[in-house]
């Protein structure tokens, strides 16, 4: 990949080749396919999204060493900053998770004894110990930032109180996978078994840049406004 951070005048579609995971960010800004030879400017403004905003979580995602210095963030239209987590909330929980769960459920369906079950029940509790997760940003720390933004009262909560709540949530899936290299009966399809791998590899991806982007842009956001209003 082209380690020149992506720009404003680049074609969208030049964009996606570059790094083609960057799709799956589309529908979380309510971009359609069909932009032509578009830049990035053109179907931002289209949308109605700060063309800013959205090279900052294009850029993060897609190179590794790329961290927003205070300027950057400071200088960045950041309107759609919860919006935007609240759709990546919504992708993991209603596409994501379910996809791999009846993947996971059609494998251990295929398999005798009680590794099926150990499966599913594993599974299962990562997916609770997800929606825990989001429920917390969802009902405590976004209607904070949005009170915070406003200018409302805040009460006594800080963003600190969830830097220190912040928990790795991918960590479990790296434990499913070394139950599925070690453990997984050879009975089981070879197609199945690999893709539900390379499933959770993508999921794993995108839940770290997803947690990059509230570490290293939503945190010291929030803390440049309260740093002003508090």
């Amino acid at each position: 990949m082209n380690k020149i951070l992506f720009t404003k005048k680049m074609k969208l579609a030049d964009l996606i080749s570059a790094n083609h995971n960057l799709i799956l960010m589309l529908p979380r800004f309510g971009i359609l396919l069909g932009f032509g030879d578009k830049s990035v400017a053109e179907v931002c403004a289209k949308y109605n999204i700060p063309a800013d905003f959205f090279l900052l979580i294009c850029n993060v995602y897609s190179f590794d060493t790329y961290i927003p210095d205070e300027k950057t963030v400071v200088a960045t239209d950041m309107r759609l900053l919860i919006p935007y987590l609240r759709a990546s909330h919504k992708y993991y929980l209603t596409e994501r998770l379910p996809h791999i769960e009846q993947h996971l459920n059609r494998i251990a369906g295929d398999i005798d004894g009680k590794y099926g079950n150990v499966l599913k029940r594993f599974f299962a509790g990562y997916k609770n110990e997800v929606s825990e997760h989001f429920m917390y940003e969802e009902e405590t720390v976004f209607p904070y930032i949005e009170a915070l933004v406003s200018g409302r009262p805040c009460g006594e909560y800080r963003i600190h109180d969830f830097e220190k709540a912040h928990n790795d949530i991918e960590d479990k899936l790296n434990d499913l996978m070394q139950i599925i290299f070690k453990y997984l009966p050879g009975t089981v399809s070879q197609g199945d078994s690999i893709g539900v791998v390379f499933d959770i590899f993508e999921l794993s991806s995108d839940l770290n840049k997803h947690a990059l982007i509230e570490e290293k842009v939503l945190v010291p956001y929030v803390k440049l406004i309260e740093k002003r209003i508090i």
